[in-house]
């Protein structure tokens, strides 16, 4: 006959590896496990406002259509000769306002000067006044607005009223004023106008960034623990508020481009021999019905060029704005 079982034995045994051996140790497995109970894998970690922005950008196809674009421009403005090896200076009358020709796919222009070479080397002086103004802008309206923003009192009110002032000027007036009196030929009195009539509307974005963001209560336990207002506004403030600045000055760039080719065709702004898309179209317009080659390839390289920076801000404000999500 078989022996009576013997519970002792049965718990006995569990000690050389049975079931409850077996469950002890895949509990401590889990524990030991990254993740938790989940299954093994790194640990998650939260991301910041940036590193989350830049997870965003790159699922965007309107930024990386618009980036590689705009990296072609400045890589074009840099060495032209990549891709344009003539010279946008020399020029042949007996081949004035003749359409397109082997190795001038563009045609020529009044003088006689190749289109396609001109408007390879106008992305240079463009897209230079447009990068420019758009960093001079962004640093005087940052500081001058985060100051007013963060100290407030008289300096907030002054800064307010000066800044009505720039904004009371219309933009094209003011540049046929004050340019028309500059006999410089190159990019620097263009830029500094711009500059001039541009950094109240960064400086305004940038103030209500800094009043929003001294209110949160890591700036005010700063605060209490008694950090300096300098400490304060460079290492909790300002980082916290330059995202919509620098949406504000991306779209503006492209802006700023326009407005540059605007001045230029006025013929307030940039002046021979500087090689602009302005100065072509505005060479151009007198002869669009008899040479409308003239016309077309500068403004289109002008428009797509302010195009890519204005989806290139839209796309960047879409990535730092969690709302637009």
């Amino acid at each position: 006959m078989p022996e009576p079982h013997d519970p002792k034995q049965s718990v006995a045994a569990t000690g050389g590896g049975g079931a409850m051996d077996l469950a002890m140790s895949e509990a401590q497995t889990l524990e030991k496990t990254p993740g938790g109970p989940g299954g093994p894998g790194p640990e998650t970690k939260a991301r910041s406002l940036w590193s989350d922005a830049w997870h965003e950008l790159r699922r965007n196809p309107v930024f990386i259509v618009s980036a590689l674009l705009i990296l072609f421009l400045v890589i074009i403005s840099i060495w032209p000769g990549l891709i344009a090896d003539g010279d946008p200076l020399q020029c042949d009358l007996s081949k004035s306002e003749e359409g397109s020709q082997p190795g001038h796919p563009f045609g020529y222009d009044t003088q006689g000067c190749d289109v396609y070479t001109r408007t390879v080397y106008g992305a240079r002086a463009s897209i230079t006044v447009g990068i420019c103004a758009t960093i001079g802008a962004a640093l005087l309206g940052s500081l001058l607005g985060g100051l007013a923003g963060f100290f407030g009192g008289w300096w907030d009110a002054l800064l307010s009223r000066i800044a009505d002032i720039f904004f009371g000027i219309p933009v094209i007036l003011g540049g046929l004023v004050l340019l028309s009196v500059v006999t410089s030929t190159t990019v620097w009195p263009v830029v500094g106008f711009i500059v001039l009539l541009g950094w109240p509307q960064v400086s305004r974005i940038a103030r209500g960034s800094v009043i929003t963001a001294k209110q949160n209560d890591y700036v005010q336990a700063a605060r209490a623990l008694g950090a300096s207002n300098g400490r304060m506004l460079l290492r909790h403030v300002a980082p916290n508020a330059v995202a919509p600045v620098i949406v504000v000055a991306t779209i503006a760039l492209g802006t700023y481009i326009a407005l540059e080719a605007t001045l230029s065709f006025l013929g307030v702004g940039l002046r021979p021999p500087t090689v602009s898309w302005g100065i072509d179209i505005s060479n151009a317009a007198q002869s669009i019905r008899n040479a409308p080659h003239m016309l077309l390839w500068p403004a289109g390289a002008l428009s797509i060029t302010v195009l890519a920076f204005i989806m290139l801000g839209d796309a960047v404000r879409d990535a730092l704005d969690p709302k637009l999500r």
